[in-house]
């Protein structure tokens, strides 16, 4: 029991850090944008994600074969991350980036809870119950809903159903490790959300990102690629199969406030007093939602 418990620490660390790198490969995207199209920025990441994964598993003795029996699920998760992807891309195109940092994030660990009590038939417990409603009251605090009336104007509804295929997508990549090492798992999602997006990048623009010199678009795309993707959101997938896609999502909640936090301090953007409260309040959401009630901390060893 002591093991299981410094393991979910661990994971609990683990993810935190995760969720800081997702929050700062926002001011690095922003970057980003400066050199090529959002869609081609994706696909630039995952090529370099792809290079980097098949370095990083045979280091860590991973191999890359899966089970046949996971199959149906790599197509599954694969396929729903470049359509989440897909659809951030029209958000940002036709809304409001900004708003849709938050609304994404904000919704993601609802809608993977709306998603999973629907399949268990259950309602989740009062701490995360708690959780839910203060992440979402700081989503609306982030989002400064009293002074924001074209919140769900436009293309922001498109931020809505990326949240929702980004729950759905959780559920399948929380039952990776069922038929293979969750890397090896995230290798093959990967791939094939890459081979989606594809044929909707911009080629010509592609050749030309060779000739690009400049030094901060390649280290922000390395960071974003191996740093951001391979690694911090490889934990999180892996995290899905050991917490579950509920409680791994909630984790989300962090990532805006991480977000503004490393803005200001990468971009010289102001921090405003609603940011912080919006993100003391998601730091509160995810503690409630994972925090472990006390008769589990007490069980006996003897198993």
């Amino acid at each position: 029991m002591k093991q299981s418990h410094a393991n979910n620490k661990s994971l609990t660390w683990a993810m935190c850090v995760s969720m800081f790198l997702w929050g700062l490969s926002w001011p690095s995207g922003k970057v980003l944008t400066n050199y090529c199209s959002a869609i081609n920025f994706t696909v630039y990441r995952y090529l370099f994600v792809m290079a980097a994964m098949f370095v990083i598993l045979p280091l860590a003795g991973v191999r890359f074969k899966i089970k046949k029996t996971g199959i149906p699920l790599v197509l599954a998760s694969g396929v729903l991350l470049a359509v989440y992807s897909y659809l951030f891309f029209v958000g940002i195109k036709k809304g409001s980036a900004g708003a849709g940092g938050v609304l994404v994030t904000t919704l993601n660990p609802i809608m993977a809870y709306a998603i999973g009590m629907l399949l268990k038939r259950s309602l989740p417990s009062r701490k995360e119950s708690l959780g839910l409603v203060l992440g979402l009251l700081a989503g609306l605090i982030l989002l400064k809903v009293w002074d924001n009336k074209a919140l769900l104007e436009g293309g922001n509804i498109y931020f809505l159903f990326a949240s929702f295929t980004w729950a759905a997508m959780s559920k399948f990549t929380s039952k990776g490790a069922l038929h293979g090492s969750s890397m090896s798992f995230s290798l093959w999602q990967y791939l094939l959300t890459l081979l989606c997006l594809l044929p909707l990048s911009n080629f010509s623009e592609m050749q030309a990102a060779i000739h690009i010199t400049d030094h901060l678009f390649w280290l922000n795309l390395l960071f974003g690629s191996v740093i951001v993707t391979a690694m911090a959101t490889t934990v999180y997938f892996y995290t899905t199969t050991r917490l579950g896609a509920e409680k791994a999502s909630s984790f989300i909640f962090l990532v805006p406030f991480a977000a503004a936090l490393s803005s200001a301090i990468f971009l010289g953007e102001k921090i405003m007093t609603h940011t912080v409260i919006g993100g003391l309040l998601g730091i509160a959401a995810v503690y409630f939602i994972n925090k472990k009630k006390k008769p589990e901390l007490l069980i006996s060893t003897e198993e």
